[in-house]
């Protein structure tokens, strides 16, 4: 059962990914680009150039998943990033996910623990 729990790390592919791809070409953007484990339980978010289809690849503890969502109007409202890759929280990429654009919502002041 998939669920995005505060558990798993996110991570962000800030590059244009060709939907294309299934769980081994995924893994290889993974292992490649983000310098990242793919059976690590990380979940990993690839975007396309358009903003128009998102995947999301895990390792559930035996075998690889991927979530697909395609949207039939509109964009992804995909978080600034400089670099191959981020770190996403779980927030981010909920609201990712349900459209709303995080640069033009400001986030109100929650307690967290220190890190």
């Amino acid at each position: 059962m998939f669920s995005l729990s505060p558990r798993p790390r996110y991570f962000l592919c800030c590059l244009p990914t060709d939907m294309r791809k299934g769980f081994d070409g995924l893994s290889g953007i993974v292992r490649t680009f983000m310098q990242g484990d793919p059976a690590a339980g990380d979940v990993f978010v690839f975007v396309n150039k358009s903003r128009t289809h998102i995947k999301l690849l895990f390792w559930d503890g035996d075998g690889f998943v991927i979530f697909y969502k395609r949207l039939e109007r509109g964009t992804f409202a995909v978080p600034p990033a400089g670099d191959a890759s981020r770190q996403l929280r779980r927030e981010e990429l909920v609201l990712m996910l349900e459209g709303i654009d995080q640069v033009t919502t400001r986030k109100r002041l929650r307690y967290s623990l220190p890190t």
